[in-house]
């Protein structure tokens, strides 16, 4: 049976069948499987408009709207706007993966927002911030024929999930319209040899279907010296990076190759010293070698920095003033890890590495 799910948010009359209303009070119950998780910071108007699924509307305010759903692949359709005033709207799913950031409608204009989504624990979690937050209607309906984008990678690609960190997986999907869903696999601390070891690269051949792609930056923790993580730039480092294009290639997939980004760090010029050394020319020896798609996030990441220049390019790192941020009391000062910011620009850069590479049809698909 396929799924398919209409909400009507709002007060107001009962909507016609086979849409289901929601109200501030609809609280998620396993039951219905369907609700906010909390309903204290949710209001509702009805602007009595001809059309009840714009006219009425929900205010989630800093809310999680939660719909129970078996694990798989859906298209979730989202109507934002009032007919009165303007909106904006954050909205993100899963652990803090970004679909839109701060998107905005003017008073009396509606915008209609789809984005493909991977279920993983039997459940979507779909989180509203924004100064002026609105949802009118959701469709959610099965997407078998989507592509996966799965990715490989360590801490600076990872779902970051202490707010303001972020890796650039996490906003990949500001990039990519309805059909293709980001599936981030990356964890911290990882090398393209502990990820392996550990069964992370298993799990994800596991799902991966022919048509796929797997994204693969590893680096960073390549260059410690534990046993667990080490690797050699020319050596098992090429070598590890070769099972994850074999093992993709043997399914149908594609594989991409993705430099890792610089550190935050300048030399007296004002230019980004390389931290990574030969771990950026391993990785393109093997490209080059196994006629891989790569991404030179390295060059691009440098490029950025430098443009910016020293102190203005800390906003994108966690660099943050003590009682700035309630999670990091005492302030934070990291050259690796992103803010918010920092990932969303790093998730572009990769977007636009997929337009330069021309990757069809995955090019296609972005924003």
């Amino acid at each position: 049976m396929t799924i398919s799910l209409t909400f009507d948010f709002g007060i107001g009359s009962a909507p016609a069948f086979p849409h289901i209303q929601i109200l501030p009070c609809t609280i998620y119950n396993e039951v219905p499987g369907y609700g906010f998780e909390s309903g204290e910071q949710v209001s509702s108007r009805n602007r009595d408009e001809q059309d009840r699924l714009r006219g009425a509307f929900c205010i989630p305010f800093e809310a999680v709207f939660r719909v129970d759903l078996p694990n798989g692949l859906y298209t979730v359709v989202a109507t934002i706007g009032d007919a009165i005033a303007p909106t904006s709207t954050t909205l993100k799913y899963g652990v803090g993966r970004m679909i839109l950031n701060k998107a905005v409608t003017a008073a009396g204009a509606y915008a209609v927002h789809s984005f493909t989504v991977k279920v993983t624990d039997g459940c979507l979690r779909l989180s509203f911030s924004g100064i002026a937050p609105r949802i009118n209607a959701l469709q959610i309906h099965e997407a078998r024929q989507a592509t996966t984008i799965f990715l490989a990678g360590d801490s600076t690609v990872t779902d970051q999930d202490t707010f303001p960190y972020a890796g650039w997986g996490q906003m990949l999907p500001l990039y990519f319209k309805t059909d293709v869903a980001i599936d981030n696999h990356a964890t911290s601390g990882r090398s393209s040899r502990s990820f392996i070891n550990e069964g992370r690269l298993a799990a994800i051949l596991e799902q991966m279907k022919s048509g796929d792609y797997l994204w693969i930056q590893f680096g960073h923790n390549d260059e410690k010296p534990d046993a667990e993580r080490a690797t050699e730039p020319f050596g098992s480092y090429k070598e590890m990076l070769a099972v994850y294009i074999q093992e993709a290639r043997a399914r149908g997939a594609i594989p991409v190759l993705i430099t890792p980004m610089h550190r935050r760090k300048f030399d007296e010029e004002g230019r980004i010293i390389d931290t990574h050394g030969d771990y950026l020319l391993g990785m393109k020896e093997l490209a080059g070698e196994l006629n891989v798609p790569l991404i030179d996030l390295a060059a691009k990441s440098k490029f950025l920095y430098e443009e910016l220049g020293d102190e203005p390019s800390k906003a994108l790192f966690m660099w943050a003033y003590p009682g700035e941020f309630i999670h990091f009391p005492d302030g934070a000062q990291d050259d690796t890890h992103f803010q918010e910011l920092g990932g969303i620009r790093i998730a572009g850069l990769v977007a636009e590495g997929v337009r330069e590479l021309g990757l069809w049809p995955l090019q296609l698909y972005l924003k």
